[in-house]
């Protein structure tokens, strides 16, 4: 037990002393993870006026209200007849109302959950598809890591199914079992795949982002 307090301790101390954290509050952002999404997607400029964009696992809501954030900057000046991008989050936690993001809660593991996000994409094709879905940490490698690889695949899948040909799809990762595998699936559904760790992530943590840009008509 007293371990596990030191390591609370500690884990409390690096987190009030985190500039990221630090900026998170200064700024209004809802979880110092906008940072990572902001840095992975200015650096492709993945994001464009009028484009519909599913973020999975979105709860606090961090990255939905950083993509609403810059649609809306860069659907400033547009006239009123032009397309208006879309946000579409959920998770299996609640999250407070954010201004011009749909909100989906529940299990994406659940069949009925993934037939209401359908529902409220009402078969429009997606642009850009977020996922920073993870589990629930049990702390025991060889059980969190295939929970971790089942909610990638279900997120590959939605995207399979769901993001338009040319599309993007951006989800976190943790290496170890299934890791390799998984990227090269991705790469053999979209024309670049890169794997990236922004500067945001803590460097113990074993996440890394990829990166599939350009979504294939016909899987390779």
């Amino acid at each position: 037990m007293a371990t596990r307090s030191k390591s609370s301790q500690r884990w409390l101390k690096e987190h009030f002393s985190d500039p990221y954290v630090k900026k998170a509050q200064a700024e209004g952002m809802r979880s110092r993870a906008a940072y990572k999404l902001e840095e992975l997607v200015d650096r492709d400029r993945l994001l464009k006026p009028g484009m519909v964009v599913v973020d999975l696992g979105a709860a606090p809501g961090g990255w939905s209200q950083w993509v609403r954030q810059e649609l809306d900057q860069l659907e400033r000046g547009l006239p009123d007849t032009a397309k208006r991008g879309r946000v579409i989050a959920s998770d299996i936690l609640e999250m407070p109302t954010l201004a011009g993001v749909d909100f989906l809660h529940g299990d994406f593991r659940e069949d009925a959950v993934l037939s209401n996000l359908l529902g409220m994409l009402g078969g429009e094709q997606v642009d850009l598809v977020l996922s920073d879905m993870a589990p629930n940490k049990s702390g025991v490698h060889a059980v969190d890591q295939p929970r971790a690889m089942h909610l990638s695949e279900l997120a590959m899948d939605f995207a399979d199914g769901q993001l338009r040909t040319g599309g993007t799809f951006l989800i976190k990762l943790f290496q170890g079992i299934g890791f390799d595998e998984y990227v090269k699936e991705l790469r053999r559904r979209y024309a670049k795949v890169a794997i990236r760790k922004p500067a945001a992530s803590r460097k113990r943590s074993p996440e890394v982002y990829a990166l599939a840009q350009g979504k294939l008509a016909q899987v390779k």
